[in-house]
């Protein structure tokens, strides 16, 4: 999926667990195939499993964020309503793998990009009833993001500018530059809360038309409160997208800006993956019909 991507080998991640971690040594390891674009991902035994980066140079730096993130999801599974990987170590390059790598606690469920809930207002409500409970949790002292998913929506400019431009065979580029303009201009006046970052269907399971767990919650942190509800573009029809906004309260300007940041990672994800991940790519252009359609411009 990416230019110099790094993905180790099932013999390599044996080598790894049996070294780092031997009282996995005679579990089976199975690589397990996702839509995923940050980590790769091989099942230990039935309790656990290891999440490799794709991409990286610098170990060290690579280490800091990782560490990063085992705090954020470890404070996350305290915190949420619904179930979510509990992080268990944090293994050293090796082996020919030059990053380092970690472990969490396996959760069973399907996720949402293979079973579809997009019709369910019960999982609207979950939806809501998560990202509330998030908003909830005391920031402490966390800072915004900047330029991340999050910031300012200006200075996401030249990445949306180089979007298009590698669009033009995919998309209505006329009509999506000009959606874009109205997004970033849209004013920032809600206070940071704490958010999930990224609640996309890969990222979410489901059961029974209902929110059954969690997942990627490495970047629990506090940023602007619409980010999260970029959920209701990424996953529902319009139907249970009401009834999630209704649960929620979101007023004009909220409704406003998570458009603004479903439409700057739907818009990335239809071009970059369209080769490459299929499912990322139409997850994309899903989101981008249904801004589009609600956003008369």
């Amino acid at each position: 999926m990416h230019q110099d991507q790094i993905e180790p080998t099932d013999d390599v991640v044996r080598a790894l667990v049996a070294d780092q971690f031997p009282a996995w040594a005679d579990e089976p390891i199975r690589h397990l195939r996702s839509s995923g674009t940050v980590n790769t991902i091989f099942r230990i035994g039935e309790r656990h499993a290891a999440r490799f980066p794709l991409l990286g140079t610098n170990a060290d730096d690579a280490g800091r964020v990782l560490q990063s993130e085992v705090r954020a999801g470890a404070r996350f599974a305290g915190v949420s309503p619904f179930p979510s990987p509990v992080p268990v170590g944090v293994g050293r390059p090796g082996c020919g793998y030059p990053l380092p790598w970690s472990v969490q606690t396996w959760l069973t469920g399907t996720d949402a990009s293979k079973d579809d809930s997009s019709h369910s207002d019960e999982f609207a409500r979950d939806l809501a009833t998560l990202i509330a409970a998030l908003r909830g949790v005391e920031t402490r002292g966390h800072t915004p993001v900047g330029d991340h998913r999050g910031g300012n929506l200006r200075n996401h400019d030249k990445w949306v500018e180089r979007c298009l431009a590698r669009s033009t065979h995919l998309l209505d580029v006329p009509r999506l530059t000009l959606l874009w303009q109205h997004f970033r201009a849209l004013p920032r006046r809600d206070a940071d809360r704490m958010t999930h970052g990224d609640l996309i269907p890969a990222n979410v399971l489901v059961a029974g038309g209902r929110l059954a767990g969690v997942l990627d919650c490495g970047g629990f942190a506090a940023t602007d409160p619409a980010l999260d509800v970029i959920a209701g573009w990424h996953m529902l029809d319009d139907r249970p997208r009401t009834v999630f906004r209704a649960e929620l309260g979101s007023d004009d300007l909220e409704w406003e800006r998570n458009k603004a940041w479903a439409f700057e990672q739907a818009l990335g994800a239809v071009w970059y993956y369209v080769d490459t991940n299929p499912t990322m790519s139409r997850m994309g252009r899903r989101t981008l019909d249904r801004i589009v359609a609600a956003t008369p411009i």
